[in-house]
């Protein structure tokens, strides 16, 4: 079996270049099906599954299949790899969520709002966009659960979709990302959630949100043990491959 990983895409617009990088990558990826139809192509890169961890729009708000113009290239090509063979997988992040309606109602797609369980040939995999994982953070908790209550589901609903989307362009726009400080200690938090749940008997627990791409192999009570971090398509353009029982973590382009 093989899989891949990715999360933290971000993507807003056209203009971006970690949204046309992005793109290409996924016009490389093929199902199985369509596998020996490419034996030329020497970039295309074949799965079984793609995981989205979470945040790969920086933000949602669709009514009635009405999305944002901008992701509608994105979302063709997912629903192509889809057709091509690849089970698709969407978690929701902290700037993407409610993407049930739209993804699981309008296109079939499966939609995690939190952690996913994963049997890779065996190895007990947790998968997550990892929000949540720094429990000490009540003041975020709270909010989260606020933006995701059936209040701001039912008034995000009512709001006129154009003012949705130019609010949340504005925010996007006028907010800073985590200090160089606060991602180290987030990294930490996040690798104590893991070594927690490899005492739970998960064998890998692979994690967005931090924007840092990590890839750490460890041996606890005589079992290998993984721990990923998947980075992000703004700065590292990386995501996270595993087959025949072994976890590589990959830039796009290679060497890049």
């Amino acid at each position: 079996m093989k899989a891949i990983f990715l999360s933290d895409a971000h993507l807003k617009s056209f203009t971006d270049p970690g949204y046309e990088k992005c793109l290409h990558f996924l016009d490389h990826l093929r199902g199985r099906a369509m596998a020996s139809d490419d034996s030329g192509d020497e970039k295309a890169i074949t799965t079984d599954l793609l995981v989205v961890a979470g945040d790969f729009f920086d933000f949602w708000f669709e009514r009635g299949g009405f999305i944002y113009p901008e992701f509608r290239r994105v979302i063709e090509k997912l629903v192509q790899l889809r057709q091509s063979g690849i089970r698709i997988i969407l978690c929701e992040g902290n700037h993407d969520f409610f993407l049930a309606d739209y993804f699981s109602g309008e296109l079939g797609f499966e939609v995690c709002p939190g952690e996913v369980e994963f049997d890779l040939d065996g190895l007990r995999t947790l998968v997550s966009h990892g929000d949540t994982v720094d429990c000490e953070n009540r003041r975020y908790l709270a909010l989260r659960r606020f933006l995701r209550s059936p209040f701001s589901y039912r008034l995000q609903r009512l709001l006129p979709l154009r003012f949705l989307w130019m609010i949340a362009r504005c925010s996007s726009e006028m907010s800073q990302g985590m200090s160089r400080n606060a991602q180290e200690k987030l990294v930490e938090v996040m690798h104590r959630f893991a070594v927690e749940k490899y005492c739970k008997g998960f064998d890998a627990v692979i994690l967005g949100h931090s924007h840092q791409a990590i890839l750490r192999e460890e041996r606890i009570g005589g079992r290998q043990k993984t721990f990923a971090l998947l980075g992000d398509w703004i700065i590292h353009h990386s995501y996270l491959v595993y087959e025949n029982g072994y976890f590589t973590l990959n830039r796009f382009p290679p060497g890049g």
